[in-house]
């Protein structure tokens, strides 16, 4: 059981903060890879917005990263707003496109999350676009599920043949056939044979 106070005591829910101040950080430190000359450049940017957020998590020199982070902001405001602006309409993009058309989405998808650090190795299948603050994740579109045993089954009663036809069929949705139940029964009765 996972106990969490609320109050404003020191012990408070470490992965709420922790999280709280990696989406400030990210709200604040936005720049993307175009940003910079050379990767070099833009990982060593990384590794230092990477170095104030773990002191501001851990509490090392939290005044003196304040002000650098207040600095930076009056410095880039208008990098900022821009940023924010443009992953907003890349956000509004791909939820648009995963609406309309779920097949042809995929692309504004891995746009979306490149921008985020989000690795479109994985496939594009049964991706969905990030959702904004105050939208909701655009749901799955196709056919509903559909309720066993309705009025469209063939296999609608009792009787033997229909009991069989139905279990074989559970079977087979459930990825085993007759044959792989025949087999196991065949090895397990011939390998007690010789102990």
């Amino acid at each position: 059981m996972v106990v969490v106070s609320s109050g404003g005591g020191g012990g408070g829910n470490a992965w709420a903060k922790e999280m709280t101040i990696r989406r400030r950080m990210a709200s604040i430190f936005n720049k993307t890879q175009d940003h910079f000359p050379c990767l070099k450049d833009y990982n060593d940017y990384l590794e230092e917005v990477e170095d104030m957020t773990f002191n501001l998590i851990e509490g090392i020199d939290v005044e003196e990263i304040e002000a650098k982070i207040a600095r930076y902001q009056q410095e880039n405001a208008e990098q900022i707003y821009l940023s924010r602006a443009k992953r907003a309409e890349d956000l509004a993009a791909a939820l648009k496109a995963s609406r309309m058309n779920p097949g042809k989405a995929a692309a504004s998808d891995t746009a979306a999350g490149s921008s985020q650090g989000i690795s479109s190795s994985a496939g594009v299948q049964g991706q969905y676009a990030p959702a904004a603050v105050g939208m909701s994740q655009p749901r799955p579109t196709g056919m509903p599920p559909q309720p066993i045993g309705g009025s469209s089954d063939p296999l609608q009663g009792d009787d033997e043949e229909t009991m069989r036809l139905r279990a074989e069929r559970g079977a087979r949705a459930g990825g085993w056939t007759i044959e792989m139940g025949k087999r196991r029964a065949l090895e397990e009765a011939f390998s007690s044979i010789f102990i």
